[in-house]
């Protein structure tokens, strides 16, 4: 059965449907993998009854020839931001150790309906704070690649949890989320297929905000195909979400890999994104593909993005004042953390606030409070939207010349942790999200796909940009590119 949980949906569905293997069968072999595989630590909770109830469901429909869609009896994970009714959605985070949703988030839902099996919950940074997965509560979640008893490679983050358990084969899929790259990361450190798509066309009810101007759900699969079928399953528009596109989705469909063709079209280069911290063995590999694309017909030119280096420091500040507001909902009263304080409802709130938070969320909220004093509004806030505003215009300007933008996923491979861990949060996330960032400052959509092994064995990945709503070509593109590097994930 590993060689199934190592195969793709389609196989996958294709062998269910022909009665070849049972969706019981399959979900038993993830949740012993899981449970096998639990030192590289992906899952927060792991939803045995649940799987198994769902397992027999799905068992029920292929018997009688109804299957809800591909999905069906397929195992997947979910990051422990999203609520899930019945089953702790913690953040990773103290503040939420405990807490139990009573209804779940439509992502969830839809997964559900389709017929998907959960599995687990995956670990995170604390409130998806971070770009490494290494200060939940739980402990740091880590990277299989290059993997010792000695020491360990960051799976990337917030989303690490889910990347682990989907480049392991625990599961084909799983959810993240992504505010700054916080799916792209983790999918580029682990060699995996990372999606944030456009903002408003995946729904946001019942994931927990961390920045509501910027947060979508993000897809981390093996490959493209199954992104795809994924993507399809949870897109389209949500009235529990008033952000969600009205637009009606229409399903992708990409074309068989003998069909597939890039001819004329315009991939652009951004010079700004050839950076001090680029590593070398990238950079070649950003040029390998540029040349890749420019052989097989695409139209490959520089293009200038002259705001991209102000994107962090944005990001930094809006990223800060959203959190202060979000985090206020947090009083130790109506749920999430209370400590044991009696003396008075002020010290309540600062007790429970200070012990159920962790350094890096504490801080946030106290540095968006300050930016957002009415003294200081106009000097940060409203300037870094100022900022944003020009970064997107960037995005515009740039979609006149050309179709997708071909830049580097991450500026190095997977830090090892004992390095990762001596830099503040700040410094990791001003690294690591350097490339990730701005596509949700302009919420236009974007996928990392994995190219190759660096010298020392990591995964290298590149990612592509388009404007919103070029999912469909996005993912071509990326097809293309996976068909030709016929990259090889890492199986135990």
């Amino acid at each position: 059965m590993d060689k199934v949980l190592n195969s793709n949906i389609k196989t996958a569905f294709h062998l269910l449907n022909e009665g070849k293997i049972a969706a019981t069968d399959l979900i038993k072999a993830s949740l012993e993998k899981a449970q096998r595989l639990n030192k590289y630590n992906a899952f927060v909770t792991i939803t045995n009854n649940e799987a198994k109830k769902q397992s027999e469901e799905s068992v029920s429909r292929y018997d009688t020839k109804k299957p809800r869609s591909q999905l069906d009896g397929i195992p997947v994970a979910i990051k422990d931001n999203f609520c899930t009714c019945g089953i702790r959605t913690t953040c990773g985070s103290e503040m939420l150790r405990n807490f139990t949703p009573t209804y779940n988030s439509t992502v969830y839902e839809r997964l559900r309906n389709s017929g998907a099996v959960l599995i687990g919950k995956t670990n995170l940074d604390q409130f998806a704070m971070g770009s490494g997965t290494v200060d939940s509560i739980f402990g740091p979640t880590k990277n299989h690649w290059g993997f010792t008893e000695e020491q360990f490679h960051i799976s990337g983050g917030s989303s690490g949890g889910s990347a682990v358990a989907v480049a392991t084969g625990m599961c084909f899929a799983a959810i993240g989320s992504d505010t700054g790259g916080s799916t792209r990361n983790p999918a580029s450190y682990c060699g995996l297929v990372g999606l944030k798509p456009t903002y408003g066309l995946v729904s946001r009810h019942g994931l927990i905000p961390l920045v509501n101007s910027m947060d979508v759900p993000g897809i981390l699969t093996r490959y493209v195909d199954d992104c795809v079928s994924v993507l399809n399953t949870v897109a389209g528009f949500d009235p529990k979400d008033s952000t969600s596109l009205t637009k009606p989705y229409k399903s992708i469909k990409l074309p068989s890999a003998n069909k597939l063709s890039i001819k004329n079209l315009k991939v652009g280069i951004p010079d700004e994104y050839h950076c001090e911290h680029l590593n070398s063995e990238i950079l070649q590999t950003w040029n390998e593909i540029a040349t890749f694309l420019h052989e097989n017909g695409a139209t490959v030119k520089p293009v200038s993005m002259p705001h991209t280096e102000y994107s962090i420091v944005c990001y930094s500040i809006l990223n800060q004042c959203e959190v202060a507001s979000n985090m206020a909902r947090y009083d130790g009263v109506e749920f999430g953390f209370r400590a044991k304080e009696n003396s008075s409802t002020e010290k309540l709130f600062a007790t429970s606030r200070s012990l159920g938070f962790n350094e890096v969320v504490r801080n946030r909220i106290l540095t968006g409070n300050y930016f957002l004093l009415t003294r200081n509004y106009d000097k940060y806030f409203n300037k870094a939207l100022k900022v944003r505003r020009l970064i997107l215009q960037d995005f515009d300007n740039v979609w006149e010349q050309v179709q997708v933008l071909l830049t580097p996923t991450t500026l190095t491979t997977a830090p090892l942790y004992k390095d990762f861990a001596q830099k503040t949060n700040r410094e990791q996330c001003a690294l690591q999200d350097y490339c990730t960032q701005p596509a949700n400052m302009a919420g236009i959509p974007a996928v990392t796909i994995p190219v190759k092994l660096s010298s020392n064995g990591m995964p290298i990945s590149l990612q592509l940009m388009g404007r919103n709503l070029s999912e469909p070509m996005l993912l071509a593109v990326a097809k293309f590119i996976e068909n030709a590097v016929q990259f090889k994930h890492k199986t135990i």
